[in-house]
């Protein structure tokens, strides 16, 4: 068993790679302070990247969020270049109503050079809002994305609340 002190852990080595490729996990030796002659290896993973780290929030959020036909699910997908807004039921797989920066009507009236801005998240929300009041639809469970709750989520969230949306 390892002890609780880290003074060990001067002695670690990391294997030099002479290859040119970088790979995602080396192998961590670490002498075994119970015994002089062995030594412990770990292989250390390198850390994950910003599109696992949401995937990951997004997963444990569609642990907790469902859609169902009485409050079905408005979620985001937040891209470099567009926004896409879906209302989903989960229990029929049916997407009730959309919303696409790269729909025509939609990419003509708000015309934005470079990635979308807060000003297209809220006109985004608005016309969500307002397909969803137009099919009946008043209560969602709002699901984020994994994405941080700011910025374009956040105008997204309350240009629909402003319409009338309840979350």
């Amino acid at each position: 068993m390892l002890t609780s002190s880290l003074s060990f852990l001067h002695s670690c080595t990391f294997p030099s790679s002479s290859s040119s490729s970088c790979s995602s996990s080396s192998l961590l030796t670490i002498p075994n302070p119970n015994s002089s002659s062995s030594s412990l290896s770990f292989v250390v993973q390198a850390t994950s990247t910003r599109r696992e780290d949401r995937t990951a929030r997004h997963v444990r959020i569609r642990k907790k969020v469902e859609g169902t036909p009485e409050r079905p699910r408005l979620s985001i997908f937040r891209s470099n270049k567009h926004l896409f807004v879906q209302v989903i039921d989960d229990t029929k797989m049916h997407t009730l109503a959309s919303a696409s920066t790269m729909q025509k009507a939609i990419a003509e009236e708000l015309n934005y050079t470079a990635s979308p801005t807060i000003e297209v998240a809220k006109r985004m929300g608005e016309i969500i809002a307002k397909s969803c009041l137009e099919k009946g639809i008043t209560k969602v469970a709002f699901d984020r994305g994994g994405y941080p709750y700011h910025g374009r989520i956040k105008a997204i969230a309350d240009a629909a609340r402003e319409q009338g949306l309840d979350f």
